[in-house]
Order: structure tokens, then C-alpha cells, then sequence
């Protein structure tokens, strides 16, 4: 029986990290979270004074790599490939952390932190969105995975 729950903790982990990942990193690209960045980078008024419906300072064309609410484009800039093989890495990373933590090992996140950032730093010296993307997919990432993974440990194991 403890077997099939490890499974089913290693299948909640797994896919169900693809998800909240993939929520995480579009809200961080919503228009109210460009709305806030843009007020605090001009000083400007704050989201919690009604800020957000103001218009955005630049039009969505003219922002690099942003795309208005009508067309999403996964494409990256100049036909480069950034952050490739993310949803094969994130699946391997999720599978990681849980074995680690259902195996009473958590030091060994660590090691799964180091592979993954000295495998992307190539990619995310130049590239300042995709390193913001990296770190929030990461965390979401492992979060999810350690958090599915130490619940099921202390409730079913």
C-alpha cells in the first residue's frame, strides 16, 4: 500500500506542478503586474490608490517580448531559443525534489538547484526576462513538488 501512495504522490508532484507553474509565469506577465512595474518605475501612483486601469506608459508593440491580450506569442525574440526543453526540465526538476523529499534526503534539492543554474547561466547572463523567468518557474516549481511531497509524507507515510 505505501508503494501506491508514493506513485500517487510522485503523479501529483510531477504533472500537477505543470500547471501552477505554467499560472505563476502567465500572471507574471499579466497587464496588472506591468501596470505596477511600470508605477514604480515612474515613481507614478500606487496600485492600491485605483492605479491600475491607468493606461500602460508604452504601447504594448513598442515593450520587447510583450504581447498584447489579443495575440500571445510563445516565440522568442530574434529567433533564438530561450530557455528550451523547460516543461522536459521542469518535470525531471518536480520528480527530483519529491523522490529527494520521500526519500529522506533533502539535501539533495540542492544538487538539483546547482545542476539547473549552471546548466541555464549560458542563457540567462544576456537575457534578463528569461532569468526572471527561470527563478519564478523554478520556485513555483519546487515549491509545489516539496509541498505535495512533505504533506504526503506526514499524512500517509
Amino acid at each position: 500500500m505505501e508503494a501506491l501512495w508514493i506513485t500517487a504522490t510522485l503523479l501529483v508532484a510531477i504533472v500537477g506542478g505543470w500547471p501552477v507553474t505554467a499560472g505563476l509565469l502567465k500572471f507574471a506577465k499579466s497587464k496588472t503586474v506591468r501596470a505596477v512595474d511600470a508605477a514604480e518605475a515612474a515613481d507614478g501612483p500606487r496600485p492600491e490608490d485605483g492605479a491600475l486601469e491607468v493606461a500602460e506608459p508604452f504601447p504594448a508593440a513598442a515593450q520587447p517580448g510583450v504581447s498584447t491580450e489579443s495575440e500571445v506569442s510563445t516565440e522568442p525574440e530574434h529567433g533564438a531559443e530561450v530557455l528550451r526543453g523547460g516543461l522536459l526540465i521542469g518535470v525531471l526538476e518536480r520528480a527530483a525534489v519529491a523522490v529527494a523529499i520521500l526519500a529522506g534526503q533533502p539535501v539533495a534539492i540542492a544538487y538539483v538547484v546547482a545542476i539547473k543554474g549552471l546548466g541555464r547561466y549560458p542563457e540567462l547572463k544576456d537575457t534578463p526576462a528569461a532569468s526572471e523567468r527561470f527563478i519564478i518557474g523554478t520556485l513555483a516549481s519546487m515549491l509545489f513538488s516539496a509541498s505535495v511531497a512533505v504533506l504526503a509524507k506526514a499524512l500517509l507515510l
